[in-house]
This record gives C-alpha cells, sequence and structure tokens, in this order.
C-alpha cells in the first residue's frame, strides 16, 4: 500500500486529508506537537483498516523529523509527504511594524526550513516510489499582500519558490504547491480571532488534493478553488 507522511496531522487539514487516504487505503505516518490529540486522530483514522504511525514532536527538531521518514520506511517507503505543519509567526496576526522577529524566525523554521529538512530527510524513498510526490500547503497570503499577513505571507512565498526548484530539480517527482483557500482551522481562529465570517471545513478542500493525486498534473502552484471546479 501506498505510504504518506503528513505533518500538522492532528486536527484542521492535515487530519481531514489523512482521513481521506485512509479511506483509500494508504498507510500513515503523523506528525503533530499535542500528543493526546494526535493519538485521537490516529485511533480514528486507524478504524479504516490502514497502518497508522502517529509520532508527536516539533518539525523543526531534526531527530522527530528523521523518526518520522524511518517509520515510514518500515511501513514500505514514502510515496507522498505533506508538508502542512504551519506556525503564523504571532498570534493573532499583527503588522509588520509589530512583529516580533522572534516569531518571524518561528514560521520561517517551521513552514520553510524544517519543510525543507523533511523532503532532504525522505528524498531517497521519494525516489524510490517511482511516483513520489511532495505537497507544500500554501496560501493566498503567499502571492496577495494582506494587511498583518506579512510574516506568515512571506514564510509561505518562500516555501511556493522552494517547492517550484524543487520540482525543476527532481523531474521525476511530482512537486505541488497548494493553496486551499479560506477554511475553518483553529489556525485561523488563532490568526484572526475577531472574524467570525463562516469558513469551509477543511474535508470540503480535500478533494482538491486528491485530484492533484488521481491526475499527477505537472509541478507547480495550484489553487484549490480551481481545482474543485467540475468536481
Amino acid at each position: 500500500m501506498p505510504v504518506a507522511i503528513i505533518t500538522g496531522a492532528s486536527k484542521g487539514l492535515g487530519r481531514a486529508l489523512g482521513a481521506a487516504l485512509a479511506g483509500r487505503g494508504w498507510d500513515l505516518v503523523l506528525d503533530a506537537r499535542t500528543a493526546g490529540v494526535l493519538a485521537e486522530t490516529a485511533e480514528e483514522l486507524a478504524a479504516y483498516g490502514t497502518r497508522v504511525e502517529a509520532l508527536p514532536g516539533d518539525v523543526t527538531d531534526a531527530g522527530h523529523r528523521a523518526e518520522l521518514v524511518a517509520a515510514a520506511r518500515k511501513l514500505g517507503g514514502v510515496d507522498l509527504l505533506v508538508n502542512n505543519a504551519s506556525a503564523l509567526g504571532a498570534e493573532p496576526l499583527v503588522r509588520l511594524e509589530e512583529l516580533g522577529l522572534e516569531g518571524l524566525r518561528r514560521a520561517l523554521e517551521v513552514n520553510v526550513v524544517a519543510a525543507l529538512g523533511l523532503v532532504q530527510e525522505a528524498l531517497p524513498l521519494l525516489r524510490a516510489a517511482g511516483e513520489g510526490a511532495v505537497v507544500g500547503v500554501s496560501s493566498d497570503a503567499a502571492a496577495e499582500a494582506y494587511e498583518t499577513w506579512g510574516g506568515y505571507g512571506a514564510s509561505k512565498a518562500a516555501l511556493d519558490h522552494l517547492s517550484a526548484v524543487l520540482g525543476v530539480e527532481e523531474p521525476g517527482l511530482r512537486v505541488w504547491a497548494v493553496d486551499p483557500g479560506d477554511m475553518g482551522t483553529d489556525l485561523y481562529t488563532a490568526a484572526v480571532p475577531e472574524d467570525d465570517d463562516p469558513r469551509p471545513a477543511p474535508a470540503e478542500v480535500v478533494p482538491a488534493f486528491l485530484r492533484l493525486l488521481d491526475e499527477r498534473p505537472a509541478s507547480g502552484r495550484y489553487a484549490a478553488s480551481d481545482l474543485l471546479e467540475g468536481r
């Protein structure tokens, strides 16, 4: 069975994508920082009959990243790596003049440095998979200038560019940066707590990611809204 590593998988988009893949028979290696919530998610997804390895930890820790890849290797390899774990840099978001530099460093470490570190760790197994794929979960803030989203957006823009270069350097892989659009997640609530407008549940955008896996278009940046058209 194919194997996926998903970071930030205890809730939100990571959990929803994990459930969809488990329903398709994928084996999973899941990461999140909160052990209890991650264990609950793993138990729920294992009910699909798939093998699930849940490893709590911080993706900025090189040892933890090595553990994730080692767990995938024991399951058979890495067919898909989803860099979904994200940090905002400030909660709630603030203007650049107020953005603490430590917060910006944290966003860059989680959203960019750790993502590349995990790719580097998993690359031999992704190449060996034959049709390995890497997904970097992006944001429209990576391409548009929104007040208070500067630090987070900059980190996601950097992730987009790393993904683009990786796609050129690794033509045997598929490397997709995906903007999922607005979602009702804890991350968004932490970013803009005063915004109570309803937003789509993460499960509603998962079909966009599944379309990428089914159709395997060229490496590049994709918006979930475009992928969902006609679905």
